[in-house]
């Protein structure tokens, strides 16, 4: 089945608007390396060790761990913040943004304490692995980690998105007994059909599949009800709908497992090597922005890897929706509609669509889309 509907070219404007993206992405990984290396090579992170320990009382390492990551998370978020607010001021100029200022350094403040809040969770139960099983911690840790992956991903639809954005349930009883038909011949339970009040800060149009197992539900972007037909809205839950039937989910959760573990061994690894005057140990907690480099430094390397995975699952989810709507013709004018609300590039460079893209280009997928026959039965 083929259509004849146009494609429109990338606009100036969005073409300009993705460039300056993608330079703050890069301007805010290279600053966050520059941190952590300028911390552990001037031998700053043992000072900041010092002074939370004399803070502590000298011997309370649970403490002085804690005030540790609190010190380097203020540090981390004053170097951050001027990029951020810039990426605020970003969204709009190009009016792709309905959040007030207020409403933007009350997100970030959220965000601050609840990356505070898990940063702190996190790193207390490496240190103390480090510190009862020093030579397996590593696998432990793995382990742990993987756990927390997981809790995150099913617990993140009712306890973390809530913070940022109001959800209530779809009031729209047709088009949300139409989706859970949807879900249901996918084989994926869902616990409700919910409209995300996204146009309280954005103009973006969004959908997704969120949670696992009794978490799992649809989130509806007001904005997208506001804006597509009921069709259109078919065709992008199909996409998603896609992901649960090829078990992405589970391959990513896989994935995720092996680089952890190799990302745990190299770290493991580097925490063997000799640094006097970097920390005194493994369990010397000033050696925590070297755990943070080479955590950052594997996931910019592994990066246009996962992303090319990433691309190869969201055209199985696209093959998926295309067998499963009773026509190509909403995804198509779904697709040109999110592309010009979201101010998205059509046809990015291909080293940009290699290197950042997680989603294969509207250009492509709507190429894709208008070849597609659907198989004869």
């Amino acid at each position: 089945m083929e259509t004849d509907l146009p494609q429109a070219q990338d606009t100036p404007e969005a073409r300009e608007y993705n460039r300056l993206q993608r330079q703050l992405t890069i301007a805010d990984a290279l600053l966050g390396l520059a941190m952590l290396a300028i911390i552990l090579v001037t031998g700053w992170s043992a000072d900041f060790r010092d002074i939370t320990f004399r803070i502590s009382g000298g011997s309370n390492y649970i403490l002085a761990l804690f005030l540790y990551v609190l010190l380097l998370s203020v540090i981390s978020r004053l170097i951050s913040l001027p990029l951020d607010y810039y990426g605020f001021r970003l969204e709009h100029r190009y009016k792709l943004s309905n959040q007030k200022l207020g409403g933007w350094i009350g997100d970030e403040a959220k965000s601050y304490l609840l990356g505070l809040a898990l940063s702190t969770l996190v790193t207390q139960l490496l240190y103390f692995l480090i510190r009862d099983f020093q030579t397996y911690w590593w696998i432990l840790a793995w382990a742990l980690f993987l756990g927390l992956f997981v809790a995150l991903a099913q617990l993140a639809p009712i306890l973390l998105f809530p913070i940022f954005y109001r959800f209530r349930s779809l009031e729209n009883d047709a088009l949300r007994d139409r989706l859970t038909r949807l879900s249901e011949r996918a084989g994926a339970k869902v616990r409700g059909v919910y409209e995300w009040k996204l146009s309280e800060k954005s103009k973006k149009a969004n959908a997704a599949l969120m949670g696992l197992g009794r978490t799992r539900r649809i989130v509806l972007a007001d904005t997208l009800l506001e804006n597509y037909t009921d069709d259109e809205i078919e065709a992008v839950l199909a996409h998603e709908l896609g992901h649960h039937v090829h078990n992405h989910i589970l391959k990513s959760i896989i994935v995720q497992a092996v680089i952890s573990f190799v990302g745990f061994w190299v770290v493991k690894t580097a925490l063997r090597r000799p640094y006097p005057e970097w920390f005194s140990s493994q369990a010397d907690f000033a050696n925590l922005p070297l755990i943070m480099l080479v955590a950052t430094v594997m996931s910019l390397l592994l990066l246009p890897i996962l992303n090319t995975y990433s691309r190869f699952n969201e055209r199985q989810a696209d093959q998926y929706a295309w067998k499963t709507i009773p026509s190509i013709q909403p995804f198509l004018t779904a697709m040109n509609k999110l592309a010009a609300q979201n101010l998205a590039e059509r046809v990015p460079a291909r080293w940009v669509e290699v290197l950042f893209h997680s989603h294969p280009s509207i250009s492509r997928r709507i190429e894709a889309a208008e070849h597609w026959i659907r198989p004869t039965t």
